[in-house]
């Protein structure tokens, strides 16, 4: 899908969905070995692609494009929100939570398990970026720590509205999510959340999920206890998916960790993360 208004395309996909659930056949674990520590990272301005970034977990793969796709491909893009403070009251954590091993292992396991061709380096992106318009997906880590400035929120509005999808994970509890519902009543002020229900044709896209995955904290667990995973959603006036937020659940945890601990592997990256993952991209890219 093309919207020429921003320059902002989807080209044709065509997916590959055989053997995805099959498991360990395809999805086998990389790496293996202890917990190599996590949080924020400093990432110098002019950083443009995660893969400049040194791995913080057990390295990342790396692979190339056939020189006819090198341009023609997806692009996991990532938000960097780093002009604006911090929300008061903002819980740690931040733009660069799971950088580079989650933009890079998602992007390996996307050309891996589909005939999408994929980006090996992933993106860097500011809302006020130019080139924004080139990548219909983006993710923000972390956004009950987000703060936005008024120029960040108009084209962020801009890049939604006109097509673009933004995904969000990661954050928990309450003053997490009243942080994210303040900070899209100014960019989408007339639109709203609501929760994505089960039945909705994205849990069925690649792989059947019967239940809204929640993926766990690798070191310490699921952060808010007893707390129940929410898939909020905005979609715009005609339907479309513009805002998906996976709200208590540490879903990039899945994609960047996968090489530390197997169990960790075999329960939440490989039957939660990454086909719910697959599974929302393949529906916004489609639809």
């Amino acid at each position: 899908m093309c919207v020429p208004s921003v320059g902002l395309c989807r080209r044709s996909v065509v997916w590959l969905l055989a053997g995805l659930v099959a498991g360990s056949a395809l999805l086998a674990q990389r790496g293996g070995g202890g917990f190599y520590g996590g949080g924020q990272v400093y990432v110098p301005p002019g950083t443009r692609t995660a893969r400049e970034i040194g791995s913080r977990s057990t390295g990342t793969p790396e692979w190339e494009n056939p020189r006819g796709f090198r341009s023609d491909v997806f692009t996991f893009a990532r938000l960097r929100y780093d002009a604006a403070p911090r929300p008061p009251g903002g819980r740690r954590g931040g733009w660069t939570t799971d950088l580079p091993d989650a933009d890079l292992n998602l992007s390996y396991r996307l050309q891996q398990l589909t005939s999408l061709r994929v980006d090996p380096d992933a993106r860097l992106v500011r809302a006020t970026d130019p080139d924004l318009v080139n990548y219909p997906f983006l993710f923000a880590a972390a956004p009950g720590a987000m703060g936005l400035t008024a120029e960040e929120s108009v084209a962020l509005r801009k890049y939604l509205l006109n097509g673009g999808f933004m995904l969000m994970t990661d954050y928990w509890g309450d003053n997490d999510l009243a942080n994210v519902e303040r900070l899209f009543k100014e960019i989408l002020p007339e639109h709203h959340f609501e929760e994505l229900p089960i039945t909705h044709p994205l849990y069925r896209m690649v792989v059947n999920l019967r239940e809204k995955p929640q993926v766990p904290n690798i070191h310490i667990g699921l952060k808010v206890p007893n707390s129940q995973v929410h898939h909020r959603v905005i979609f715009d006036a005609k339907g479309r998916l513009m805002v998906m937020g996976l709200h208590n659940s540490d879903d990039s945890d899945g994609w960047e960790r996968e090489g530390e601990n197997y169990d960790y592997f075999e329960k939440y990256s490989e039957k939660m993360a990454y086909p719910l993952a697959i599974n929302i991209l393949v529906y916004t890219m489609t639809h």
